[in-house]
């Protein structure tokens, strides 16, 4: 067996000085330079995303980050605000808020979907 010591999950951006800023002050996470010229996303419940700079980047066309809220609606108005535009994809059965409510038709979690500054695809979501 392989004696695995740790785990990361790792994003790619075109801009990591962008990429600071929007995970840092736009979503609020703990975001900490690291020796590599890249970042290190703290994640609340330990561990960390590691964040690196790809010249030639061209985002993923899934969901690369899923963040977990207690209230969708409040996420979505409080990032609205400070700018995110949430994505319209067909068939999601997405509110006018870009909220695709899947709880109240047993179809999983509500869930919102938005771009970081590379265009990697993100979430909000609420079970």
């Amino acid at each position: 067996m392989v004696a695995i010591t740790g785990l990361f999950s790792g994003i790619a951006v075109k801009d990591i000085d962008a990429a600071r800023s929007f995970y840092r002050d736009t979503l609020g996470l703990r975001v900490a330079d690291n020796t590599m010229s890249a970042l290190d996303i703290e994640l609340p419940q330990g561990g960390i995303i590691f964040v690196y700079p790809k010249g030639d980047h061209e985002p993923a066309t899934y969901t690369v980050l899923n963040l977990e809220v207690a209230d969708i609606d409040a996420a979505v108005d409080e990032l609205r605000a400070k700018g995110v535009v949430f994505e319209i994809y067909d068939g999601t059965y997405q509110d006018d808020n870009g909220i695709a409510r899947g709880k109240a038709a047993n179809r999983g979690p509500d869930i919102a979907w938005f771009l970081d500054p590379s265009g990697n695809i993100l979430s909000l979501l609420s079970n």
